[in-house]
């Protein structure tokens, strides 16, 4: 048994958020292989620790539902052309975790039942309490809902004990730390700091919604090695979103 093995997590079931972005890696559009199966090697630790796993995926390595807008594409048909995107990557994180060594199930809040399941609550649950991964896809299935409010979503109805947003550095700062070397990293916030300071770390709905669902929300960085595993050990660098703030 592994030192990982023997660790009791602090957390018993998770979603994990991750833009779509997250993929690109090296690549100006699709996906980077080298960063799927890191993200692969990452949910095999974490399984490993005994931790039902699932999964919300962004779209903007694909397609930007909002930049496509902005480009004259009626919002609402440019919103679905995201959650097409979120499902093509749904299938991709599938692939390379089953090839870990993992059982997965794609689930599309718009039904596409030839590639994947439809999003069915119960059966989501019944999923995680097998041990499979389940990467929900297609966002909330509406337009003019982020997959960051998806995620929120989907941990409430999951009943996660967190959500844990991937992101590209270790933590919620007071400003862009690759452009502002002064930036400050926050160890814990509350949800109305977050709305209060405007930190966007994820939407404002999504916020609200994790506050309404008492989830706390945990921002890592996607990039470190290993740090999916040391987070929900409680380790690490991270900020952790709650409904207290810091002392």
């Amino acid at each position: 048994m592994s030192e990982a093995e023997t660790v009791t997590p602090r957390y018993r079931r998770v979603l994990l958020k991750m833009s779509g972005e997250a993929l690109l890696g090296d690549q100006s559009f699709g996906h980077d292989s080298k960063v799927l199966r890191q993200l692969a090697s990452e949910v095999k630790a974490a399984h490993a620790l005994g931790v039902e796993i699932c999964m919300v995926i962004g779209g903007g390595n694909i397609v930007r539902g909002a930049a496509l807008a902005g480009a004259g594409v009626e919002r609402a048909s440019a919103d679905y052309m995201g959650m097409l995107g979120t499902v093509i990557n749904a299938l991709a994180v599938q692939s390379v975790i089953e090839q870990a060594g993992l059982a997965t199930r794609v689930m599309s809040a718009i039904p596409m039942s030839s590639i994947c399941e439809p999003y069915i609550r119960r059966r989501a649950i019944r999923h995680l309490e097998k041990g499979r991964v389940v990467i929900f896809a297609a966002g909330t299935g509406n337009p003019f809902f982020t997959t960051d409010t998806a995620a929120a979503l989907r941990a409430a109805e999951m009943g996660c004990d967190v959500l844990l947003k991937a992101t590209q550095v270790d933590g919620v700062y007071d400003a862009d730390p690759k452009r502002d070397k002064t930036a400050t990293r926050f160890e814990r916030l509350s949800y109305l700091d977050v709305l209060a300071r405007d930190l966007r770390v994820m939407d404002a709905s999504a916020i609200s919604l994790a506050r309404e669902s008492n989830i706390p929300i945990l921002v890592f960085s996607v990039h470190v090695p290993g740090a999916l595993a040391r987070v929900l050990r409680g380790e690490g660098m991270f900020t952790i979103i709650s409904g207290e703030a810091a002392a």
